[in-house]
């Protein structure tokens, strides 16, 4: 405005840099959690030299991991290796198939170490009924409703036990199925109270979601996050290639930016399902790039 005072200009320049300054300390926002890893990303590694394998997990400066089988160790065994490694062990992995079989031992296990705070349910089966093979890609969406049921079923358990409970994706939860997506079936039909989600962000994004939008969607059932990254596909409609955080297509600054908003997210694991370069580097270049947003 051409008549615009001294006194506006100070007060409308000043206004602007006040609102700069918040709002890049907002999109700075992130998370500062303890630097987790998902050990289904040694699985090649840990049945040969299970605390050999642990400490150099450790060694890459990671603090606390998430369990995806135990290789027919002990409790006492699994502790003894974690704590010689410098790692808490916070989650643990089953399949539905596992904790149909087994719910109450798996409780037990995880009781026995005392450090899990989660038991997680990996992946998801068709109902036993529909006779369909083991496999979440034909899935109906009665087999989804099924698996929800089971959830609140292993959800009232766990959380009776004294731990929590929970559900991680892949990316067929965001293909919609009969009009519906299974995610947001998963989301209605679980008991919030003892079912919380694990959202994968990397298998979001190959499903065709959004995981900034879910983390607004659903930002109190959301407590944990996978991180893993992929490069784009040189054939058009092929599957995703894994690669190593911050050589793919994801960018997980938005994403941790909108999940410390959230505030109730309390762990975060790196998985890196396939390597480029030789494991160990590859999980020293992970651990790097998770560092260089915050993670301690």
């Amino acid at each position: 405005m051409l008549n615009q005072t001294r006194r506006d200009f100070l007060k409308t320049g000043s206004a602007a840099a006040l609102l700069a300054s918040t709002s890049l300390r907002s999109w700075a926002q992130t998370l500062h959690l303890p630097l987790g890893i998902q050990l289904y990303s040694v699985r090649d590694m840990l049945p040969n030299d299970y605390a050999g394998t642990l400490k150099k997990v450790g060694e890459r400066g990671y603090k606390e991991c998430e369990s995806a089988g135990y290789y027919n160790h002990s409790a006492s065994d699994v502790k003894s290796a974690l704590d010689a490694a410098g790692l808490k062990l916070v989650s643990a992995h089953y399949s539905m198939g596992v904790l149909q079989q087994g719910v109450d031992d798996a409780i037990q296990f995880s009781k026995q170490l005392g450090t899990v705070e989660y038991i997680i349910c990996s992946s998801p089966i068709p109902k036993p009924s529909s006779g369909q093979k083991q496999g979440e890609h034909t899935m109906t969406l009665e087999d989804w409703q099924w698996n929800a049921e089971q959830l609140n079923k292993f959800g009232e358990k766990v959380h009776a036990a004294g731990l929590k409970f929970g559900y991680h994706n892949h990316y067929t939860e965001f293909k919609e199925v009969g009009g519906r997506s299974p995610y947001d079936e998963l989301m209605h039909m679980t008991d919030p109270a003892k079912v919380h989600f694990e959202m994968d962000c990397g298998w979001v994004v190959v499903g065709g979601g959004d995981p900034v939008a879910l983390l607004k969607k659903y930002a109190s059932r959301i407590v944990m996050l996978h991180v893993k990254d992929f490069k784009k596909p040189e054939t058009p409609g092929a599957r995703p290639v894994p690669s190593e955080l911050g050589q793919g297509t994801i960018d997980y600054k938005p994403i941790f930016h909108q999940a410390a908003l959230s505030g109730h997210i309390k762990h975060v694991f790196v998985e890196q399902e396939a390597f480029d370069v030789p494991a160990w580097e590859s999980l020293k270049i992970d651990a790097e790039y998770m560092q260089g947003l915050g993670m301690k």
